[in-house]
């Protein structure tokens, strides 16, 4: 038998496992809602943060169609860089599946060479593009056109807020649904010619049939606006 005392020190201490066990349950339950917290907010319908602003629209779980623009920076077997008229560093994975362009001619991979200007469409994540089409602009073409409306991203910058053009009536972030192939790069393409420097991350089709197409990368613009004529009609 147990001296009294000690019997006494065990029974206190069987307590206090019991409710640190019970403070452990309560802990996991909220990691548990936190989790789920989580996860809904990089659902396709939650909001993000990106650069230069304290929140994006049509947040996407994964990479998702897209683009950019810009010169090519260096050259390797499997991927090459850019950059932008923004100042943006794009990386692009080449793959087996990728198909190269020089205005409506098809060329091979050995056509992206250091210097030229390219339209890059694929698939994009952060930074990184995996390509499914490279198109080398003409020489005659200028390069990558320019916007004065553009607004370089630059860290620490507050964000441009302005209105160009015409914005969906009833538009609110997070509204739509994010497509891919070839109406992401039918949206993309306008898009990029009218306001070039950004990376587009994503392409996503609202309810009016029109597209907003969001750039990264850009204090402004964030988002632009793409009629079902894929015509660019305005941005914010």
């Amino acid at each position: 038998m147990f001296p009294r005392k000690l019997t006494r020190s065990m029974a206190i201490g069987a307590t206090v496992i019991a409710v640190g066990g019970g403070a452990y349950g309560i802990v996991s339950a909220t990691a548990s809602t936190g989790s789920g917290a989580v996860s809904t907010a990089t659902s396709p319908s939650a909001a993000v943060g990106q650069p230069g602003r304290g929140g994006g629209s049509n947040a996407r779980s994964g990479p998702a169609a897209g683009g950019s623009s810009g010169t090519v920076d260096s050259v390797s077997k499997s991927s090459f860089t850019i950059s932008t008229s923004a100042g943006q560093k794009v990386s692009v994975n080449k793959v087996s599946s990728t198909t190269y362009r020089k205005g409506t001619s098809s060329r091979s991979a050995s056509a992206i060479t250091k210097g030229e200007s390219v339209l890059v469409l694929g698939i994009t994540n952060g930074t990184t593009i995996t390509a499914s089409q490279v198109i080398v602009q003409p020489a005659d073409s200028g390069g990558p056109a320019t916007s004065s409306g553009v607004v370089p991203f630059q860290r620490g910058a507050q964000s441009t807020s302005k209105q160009v053009g015409q914005i969906p009536a009833n538009y609110s972030q997070g509204s739509g649904t994010i497509v891919g192939g070839t109406a992401a790069n039918k949206a993309t393409t306008p898009a990029l010619a009218a306001y070039p420097g950004g990376i587009v991350d994503r392409v996503v089709k609202l309810s009016n049939g029109e597209y907003e197409v969001h750039n990264i990368g850009l204090n402004w613009p964030h988002h632009v606006f793409v009629n079902q004529d894929f015509k660019v009609v305005g941005a914010d």
